[in-house]
């Protein structure tokens, strides 16, 4: 079993005959949380699985993963704020970035060997097969 790759339509309700729903549209309809997942590869070798994870602008404390009954769960959260005050103005920035993603773990996964590290804001994942559900190379058998 490998991992599978789940395709969502961007755009929600906006591509269908509720293109003028107000309520998806202002108020953080469920478009607009999809557009806010970051893009992510997943590569399948003989040994393993590699994921990468595209996540800038987070430092890695932002992170929090676990692997809870078989699934992956990366989630993350960044904010800041900027204050200045000057005679006769104040101005006050803030910024407010996170996200949540899952992915269904096949079995042949070790599950206690996954490793994970962070640079150049990508999340990069390596996770290890179990020996039996690595690819080996075919056995000659004699015949007698």
């Amino acid at each position: 079993m490998s991992l599978v790759k789940f395709r969502r339509r961007p755009w929600g309700n906006l591509v269908t005959p509720d293109f003028f729903n107000t309520d998806d549209f202002f108020n953080g309809g469920s478009w607009m949380n999809k557009m806010e997942e970051p893009a992510m590869n997943v590569k399948e070798n003989d040994n393993n699985f590699e994921i990468e994870l595209a996540a800038p602008g987070y430092d890695k404390k932002d992170f929090e993963v676990n692997i809870d009954n078989g699934c992956l769960n990366i989630a993350a959260e960044n904010s800041s704020s900027k204050e200045e005050e000057e005679d006769n103005y104040s101005r006050k920035e803030f910024s407010y970035t996170s996200f949540q993603k899952s992915l269904r773990l096949p079995e042949s996964i070790k599950d206690e060997e996954v490793k994970a590290t962070y640079k150049n804001g990508v999340l990069k994942f390596k996770l290890d097969k179990k020996e039996e559900a690595k690819k080996h190379s075919p056995k000659t058998v004699e015949i007698s």
